[in-house]
């Protein structure tokens, strides 16, 4: 095992609890990562302005698109144009349910909410939830324009309860629900909501409740009328804990993959002052959003960002050369952080027999022979070698034969951009249910194995070739 301290694995565990609880939406989790950097004194960038002059060696970086993805870096004191991009990617986004665009329905004396299904979510989990809504609003402001804020509200709102067993004797047996008529949230009586709307804001033009556009805008400071438009999503208020009776599981949402982004952020932060001075590579944590839905937007990994960044990099740098991005390229590697399926202990014949990570034994390695994973030998080796100097245990996953593979940003962006690239993830339970399972002190092992990447990645590569 490692040598990391009883406190540090505590530590982790506690400090990925919080980032949870923080982060009920992609837009909060990127804005806790936002203000981790800037308190570890990372300079924020603009898309929109020039970066020629600005980006140094030794400098750390970061900056966002659309609030739901965010690219931090820190360039080595001894990075030149045409150097290699340490890189660790994951992603901020979770299966949920979001708001309809009208999303204001009614039925049987209730106040229901419409809602889209987001990602392939066990949606049998959210029945019988205490949830609420978190995510963006975009406001008017006094000079005619527009401002992006966050919302959250804490208390449980609405629900989707079941039907009692005495309606459906079969439900044991086979529980089956009908998408949009059946997992439509009930929020309040229509009595009752009638009561508590103020007569101002009970236009029937309204998309959504009054009553919940109210809640929203108390919680905002500002009026119903000042409200432009929202990217809204459900979550369950059940806080993430630390449980088990040896205290050595974490009970959450969103495990997959604010696992992951914590991690990547927390070990960046950790390594940009480690060695820094020494490094010839740029080190980078980029998060995407929308890999729950393909990938395939402005935001996600399958957009132009991660290449553009990097050659905007090279481009700022004094001396760059026609063919930087491309050697950059070369010399780079990518970490592709996803988690990875626990072996289940009521389920163990759902793993391969020779392929069954457990919790508290270590980040996984995924493979795929049909390319799902972007994992190859060279790159296996590599992450492996990295490992063993530091005492990271490992464990490696390959899906059955008789099993679909699920896939991650790791293969999208290798194949965009030609880097190396694997896909690694800790070990959790429940995938995609709206609570989840990890280990505590793989927290602390993923974070110490992203911090020695970062420092030692650029001098273990110049010893590898692989043409």
């Amino acid at each position: 095992m490692s040598v990391i301290s009883k406190t540090q694995l505590q530590r982790q565990a506690e400090q990925l609890v919080t980032f949870v609880n923080l982060a009920p939406s992609p837009f909060h989790a990127i804005d806790v990562c936002r203000n981790w950097l800037r308190g570890a004194d990372f300079t924020e960038l603009k898309e929109k302005k020039s970066w020629s002059g600005v980006i140094k060696p030794n400098g750390k970086y970061f900056f966002t698109r659309n609030g739901s993805t965010i690219v931090a870096f820190a360039v080595g004191g001894k990075f030149r144009p045409g150097n290699g991009v340490s890189i660790v990617a994951a992603h901020s986004d979770s299966p949920c349910l979001k708001l309809k665009p009208v999303s204001k329905k009614k039925n049987s004396g209730m106040l229901q909410v419409g809602v889209q299904l987001y990602g392939g979510g066990l949606w049998h989990t959210w029945f019988d939830r205490d949830l609420s809504v978190a995510g963006r609003v975009m406001v008017r402001d006094d000079s005619g324009g527009y401002v992006s804020r966050l919302v959250a509200i804490k208390e449980p709102i609405m629900s989707i309860p079941s039907l009692a067993i005495h309606l459906d004797r079969t439900a044991n047996e086979a529980f089956k629900f009908n998408k949009e008529v059946h997992l439509t949230p009930v929020m309040a009586t229509v009595s009752k909501a009638v009561n508590n709307e103020s007569n101002s804001e009970t236009d029937d033009k309204l998309a959504h409740h009054p009553v919940l556009l109210e809640r929203i805008a108390k919680q905002l400071d500002v009026k119903v009328s000042d409200i432009a438009d929202f990217d809204l999503c459900l979550y369950d208020t059940q806080k993430a804990i630390i449980g088990g009776i040896c205290n050595e599981l974490i009970y959450s949402a969103r495990l997959d993959n604010l696992n992951s982004s914590y991690c990547a952020i927390e070990a960046l932060i950790n390594s940009a002052d480690e060695n820094l001075t020494d490094d010839t590579n740029v080190r980078m944590v980029a998060l995407f959003d929308n890999e729950e839905v393909g990938s395939n937007t402005a935001n996600g990994a399958d957009s132009a960002l991660l290449e553009s960044t990097i050659r905007r990099i090279q481009a700022s740098c004094e001396g760059a050369g026609q063919t930087a991005f491309e050697e950059a390229i070369a010399k780079s590697f990518l970490v592709s952080s996803d988690v990875a399926h626990a072996v289940h202990p009521n389920y163990s014949e759902k793993h391969e027999e020779n392929h069954r990570p457990e919790m508290q034994k270590g980040p996984t390695i995924k493979v795929n022979a049909n390319q799902r994973y972007a994992t190859t030998a060279a790159t296996s080796a590599i992450l492996k070698e990295i490992a063993s100097r530091n005492s990271i245990p490992l464990q490696e996953f390959v899906i059955r034969n008789d099993s679909s593979c699920g896939s991650t940003i790791g293969p999208l962006l290798s194949a965009q951009l030609g880097m190396r690239t694997i896909d690694i993830g800790n070990p959790i339970l429940g995938m995609h249910s709206i609570r989840e399972v990890c280990g505590a002190d793989d927290v602390a092992l993923m974070v110490k194995l992203f911090e020695r990447f970062f420092a030692e990645f650029a001098e273990l590569d110049a010893k590898v070739q692989v043409d």
